[in-house]
Parts: C-alpha cells; structure tokens; sequence
C-alpha cells in the first residue's frame, strides 16, 4: 500500500461523501429553486432524444448491477457459477455500458453544437459531462480487459466497501488490483462529491408526484421574488388561479 491508495481508497471516499451530505443539504435549504435539473427539451428535442434515452436506460442497468453486487454479493455468485448465466450477465451489462457512453457523447455534442442551448449551460455541465464519459469509458475499458468483473466485484470491492461504510476501511485487497480500477473508482468518488453541485442533484428528487399530480399547473400573477425565496413552501396540490 502507498500514500497514493490510502489517499484514493481511504481518504477520498470520506471527503466525497462529507461534501456530498453538506452540500446537499445547503442547497436543499437555501437553493432548493435550483434542486431539479433545468430542461431544455423545449429549445431542441431531437439530438436530446438520441442522448437522453440511451443514457439513462444504460445508467439505470448500470448503477442497479453495481448496487445489486454490492447488496447481495453471494446471490450475484451464485448466478455466476453457471458459465452461460455469467457470459449474460457480462455482455448485457457491456452493452448498457455502450449505451450509456453513446448518449453521453450525444449529449456533450448536443450542449457543444447547439446554440440555443448556451444561455442554460454552465462550466459544471461540461465538467459532469467530461467526468461520466471518462468514467464510462473506464468501466467499458476495465469489463473488456478485467473479465467477469461482477464476480471479483462481489468478491473485492464489496468487502472493501461495506469497511468504508463500517468507518473501518480494510484497503488490503483492494490495493492489488490494477491502478485502471483504482482510478475507476476514485472517479466515483469525485462524482458522488460533485453532485450538489451540478445538475445531478435531480437524482435525490425523483419526480414520483407525476404520477399523480394534475397534468399542468399554471400560477397566474405570482410575484417572481416569491416564487424563487426559499421560504416559499412548496405544494403538491392542484393551484388556483388567482
């Protein structure tokens, strides 16, 4: 072990997950205006199609098999003891990654090429971007040279990471592997440290109340300070106009 993976594997993790929860918090209590991800379906929906979806089917498969492996490592075992079953796995999950890359890339050119788009892009967007794809592109890279990584995942990472939770991390094994999953890793960390402030944030809102609330609600004649001040409550219910 050196000075460099007690910092990736040790420290870092700590410091991503402190700024993740004092961040999140801060702007849920005085940014919570901003807590959604500003759309810009309206200002072009084409080239937003073609990247939207790809993305988010790949990192819904994605993120639920890295959470799978890590909640119930032996059953994932399990499944991978019959060849067949593991070669499924592993080609499925290499294919979600592709798309999740693919609708990256689309995205990341959509924000680049397109002019509308400007007045609502940030730095941060470019960064989030720059940071998914090469994180991506690490993973595509790792299940292509690292094979059945769902099973030394189970194996490795879910030890390591249940010691990190458990405020005693055992970094042992996970030391000897490649600096390619190492790396992979930290990027995890940097991205979960990231997200309050950036429009990832959306994540920790998920718009359950669509399935119930009103089609549209339109607010006649609100006071733009009002509608924007964080004291303001919010409401689920059906408005009236006023």
């Amino acid at each position: 072990m050196t000075y460099l993976d007690n910092f990736l594997l040790i420290a870092l993790p700590y410091i991503a997950l402190a700024v993740f929860l004092i961040g999140t918090i801060y702007r849920y209590t005085n940014r919570k205006f901003q807590f959604s991800s500003l759309s810009s379906q309206f200002l072009e929906g084409r080239k937003l199609f073609y990247g939207s979806i790809p993305f988010h089917w790949g990192v819904l498969f994605i993120f639920l098999g890295h959470l799978i492996a890590f909640s119930i490592p032996r059953s994932v075992l399990a499944w991978n003891s019959q060849p067949l079953r593991l070669m499924i796995l592993e080609i499925t999950a290499f294919i979600f990654g592709i798309s999740m890359l693919v609708g990256l890339i689309n995205l990341f050119i959509r924000r680049l090429t397109t002019s509308r788009l400007k007045p609502v892009t940030n730095i941060m967007d470019y960064v989030i971007y720059t940071l998914l794809i090469l994180q991506t592109f690490a993973g595509l890279w790792i299940a292509y040279n690292f094979r059945w990584g769902s099973s030394w995942f189970s194996t490795l990472l879910t030890p390591y990471l249940y010691s990190v939770f458990r405020l005693d991390p055992d970094i042992t094994a996970v030391s000897l592997l490649p600096w390619t999953v190492k790396l992979h890793i930290a990027g995890a960390y940097i991205i979960i440290g990231i997200i309050p402030f950036s429009r990832l944030v959306h994540l920790l809102v998920l718009p359950l109340n669509y399935l119930w609330r009103p089609y549209q609600q339109v607010m006649w004649y609100w006071n733009k300070k009002k509608v924007r001040s964080k004291d303001t409550p919010w409401s689920l219910q059906r408005p009236k106009n006023t």
